[in-house]
């Protein structure tokens, strides 16, 4: 199922969201920049989350590195692995989340965005702590904005749409049940991965079931308080 919409209207301009699409499509432009010169390896192993680097870095090993490794908790949401995999977050981030930066405001928005893409980003970390492989993408952090949108807006209709084989459809879909759906469809690719160790988010693997747990436990107490 493809969000086309959604039929809930916001009464302020939200900058922070529009501010954060036109980053991630900035900083993939750069991407593919360096693609071309054969330098993406060596900026995903900057700025990205590698496991094995963070855990040295806790464990107080010194990295020569030129930004501490706790930053690539939040660089790592900034980063895509491809076209399909930028789209996909930012669609999901353009429809819902203009209408969480309304509810939380401005500030709020953004430290909540970014909080659930380093809770993310750590649980990633913590299911492979010796993993040599970069991990990347705003995944965690949109949905922790997915998951406070159902919490505020269940009703809301979300344009849908849907293919049928080789006929598609379009339908109106109440929030909770699109958003229940995406959810469940994201812990069952992380329990069918969790014999994967070394995958980054980019592919998938441990990431999606840590990802979940870790922001189902924040997105009451932050939601439901604000």
């Amino acid at each position: 199922m493809v969000p086309l919409r959604d039929d809930n209207p916001t009464s302020i301009t939200p900058y922070v969201t529009y501010g954060l699409i036109v980053a991630n499509i900035l900083i993939f432009i750069y991407e593919v920049m360096l693609e071309q010169q054969g330098q993406l390896e060596q900026f995903f192993q900057l700025w990205a989350v590698v496991p094995q680097q963070l855990t040295g870095s806790f464990e107080g090993v010194l990295l020569v590195t030129p930004v501490p490794e706790w930053v690539t908790l939040f660089s790592s949401q900034f980063l895509h692995a491809g076209w399909l995999h930028l789209g996909g977050n930012m669609l999901f981030l353009w429809i819902f989340g203009n209408n969480v930066e309304d509810c939380l405001g401005h500030l709020k928005y953004l430290v909540f965005y970014l909080a659930c893409g380093a809770l993310a980003a750590l649980a990633q970390w913590y299911f492979s702590l010796q993993s040599p492989i970069p991990s990347l993408g705003a995944s965690g952090a949109i949905a922790g904005v997915m998951g406070a949108y159902i919490l505020r807006y269940p009703t809301a209709e979300i344009l849908t749409l849907i293919p049928l084989g080789i006929f598609t459809t379009v339908a109106r879909i109440p929030a909770f049940f699109f958003l229940g759906f995406w959810f469940v469809q994201q812990a069952f690719y992380g329990l069918a991965s969790l014999s994967q160790t070394n995958v980054g988010m980019a592919g998938g693997g441990i990431a999606y079931w840590a990802q979940r747990q870790f922001i189902k436990q924040i997105l009451s107490d932050f939601i439901l308080a604000s």
